[in-house]
């Protein structure tokens, strides 16, 4: 595997030996549920809507073209509340989510929608891997700053423990020194936000709030990539006993 993504690194975090079932052996058993299908459905409204595309599908279709993609054992289990109350979720949020942008950013230029990352990783130089992502939303805002925006669909929002880790911010951070560094960037032209699109609030259902990343947690977040590489690339895959209860692996074939 020459690349890593944060989602793998933030899986190895977790447990390296799941990050070994999930990303060496390539044992996949989640592969999706109505929660993930209606942030994808959300995701590609708000980029649709802002690259303006023509006869594009409402939030609806792209929910139900979501929901038949899951297995069919989670389709069985799906419970017509819950889709009934995402449905309105969705056509809440559809109509919120852009005018929310120019109401935190004022008037913007739209750089990019999903735009993709495989750069490589300058401080892990015992062998090659490159950083794989995709950013969901840059923008460019008037005093010349870019601004990288992650789309999160969660529920009410989240608590200020949630918005202070750092497995949870340092997805941004990476975003930013590798943005940069494709880009030829200078990192203090960069600024990072979350955007959160909140599926069961009753009032600020999109919120949009900076994630600050200066030099010290950049190399902090870099640390711990470089740690995280050098246990792959040795093939050292500890397992974490303490992250078992909640492991989708936990007491199957692959990890009893």
């Amino acid at each position: 595997m020459s690349h890593i993504s944060f989602s793998a690194l933030k899986n190895w975090n977790q447990c390296p030996f799941y990050y070994k079932l999930t990303y060496v052996d390539r044992i996949k058993l989640f592969q999706g549920n109505h929660y993930t299908a209606f942030g994808t459905a959300l995701h590609t409204m708000c980029e649709n809507q802002l690259n303006e595309v023509q006869d594009a599908p409402s939030f609806d279709e792209l929910f139900v073209s979501e929901l038949q993609k899951l297995p069919e054992a989670e389709r069985a289990e799906l419970k017509k509340k819950d889709i009934a109350d995402m449905r309105e979720a969705g056509k809440r949020l559809s109509p919120a989510a852009i005018p929310a942008l120019y109401d935190t950013f004022g008037n913007f230029e739209l750089v990019a929608t999903e735009e993709d990352l495989m750069e490589p990783i300058e401080s892990f130089p015992e062998a090659p891997f490159n950083f794989k992502g995709f950013i969901d939303l840059v923008i460019k805002t008037s005093d010349g700053k870019i601004h990288i925006i992650d789309w999160k669909t969660c529920s009410w929002g989240w608590n200020a423990q949630k918005r202070a880790d750092p497995m949870t911010t340092y997805q941004l951070t990476y975003y930013k020194h590798f943005y940069a560094q494709k880009f030829g960037v200078d990192p203090k032209d960069i600024e990072t936000h979350f955007a959160l699109l909140k599926r069961t609030a009753k009032k600020d259902i999109v919120e949009i709030f900076r994630v600050t990343s200066g030099p010290k947690k950049i190399q902090n977040a870099l640390n711990l990539l470089n740690k995280a590489l050098y246990n792959i690339n040795n093939q050292t895959f500890i397992k974490n006993k303490l992250a078992c209860q909640r492991c989708e692996f936990n007491k199957t074939s692959h990890c009893p």
